[in-house]
């Protein structure tokens, strides 16, 4: 019987969105630096200064870091103390990773999810604007993004236990990021 080294129809599927989403949302980066870059130089060169340019910077910067974190969490990329983890075999990585994943990382998404709720609503309800005069009057949409980054990574931790789950009966070959030299720069 030939296995399958790939994960299956809508599980790889919402992995190619998470993956089509980080890199898309990557892009915001640049103009995030133009526009830092502008605010910097429009203050101390004209002594000028804008709030709604500084308010797109912070709604950009959120939007990055709340809707790519799915993404972050596909790479590996998310910070942990690995001093025992680094050791293991690829098997008992793929047990410790589904472990914390459904014991960690779905309840605490759920969290989120259910907790901020309310406190979206009543942003969306009054159509919560900036407190700054001249500010972006869409605070109600930088809530938002609470509930979609739990929802995105609630969606990636599904894959991530499918992948997990599927390298430790053996129908899915380990991942091959175990030496990525980026960690030893940190180090």
């Amino acid at each position: 019987m030939a296995q399958s080294h790939e994960l299956p129809g809508f599980i790889a599927w919402l992995d190619r969105a998470s993956e089509w989403l980080g890199r898309s949302l990557s892009w915001l980066v640049l103009p995030m630096m133009l526009i830092q870059f502008l605010i910097v130089v429009l203050r101390y060169a004209f002594s000028f200064n804008s709030i709604p340019m500084q308010e797109s910077v912070m709604y950009m910067h959120a939007v990055v870091f709340m809707l790519a974190a799915a993404w972050t969490l596909k790479h590996d990329g998310h910070v942990r103390v690995d001093i025992f983890y680094r050791a293991m075999t690829p098997k008992r990585k793929a047990l410790v990773d589904l472990c914390g994943t459904l014991f960690l990382l779905l309840p605490v998404m759920v969290f989120v999810i259910l907790t901020s709720l309310n406190y979206v609503g009543r942003s969306w309800s009054i159509l919560e604007g900036s407190p700054d005069t001249g500010g972006i009057p869409g605070i109600f949409l930088l809530k938002t993004l609470i509930p979609l980054f739990a929802g995105l990574m609630l969606l990636q931790a599904l894959v991530e236990a499918s992948r997990h789950f599927l390298v430790l009966t053996g129908r899915l070959p380990p991942p091959e990021k175990d030496d990525d030299p980026h960690v030893e720069e940190l180090l």
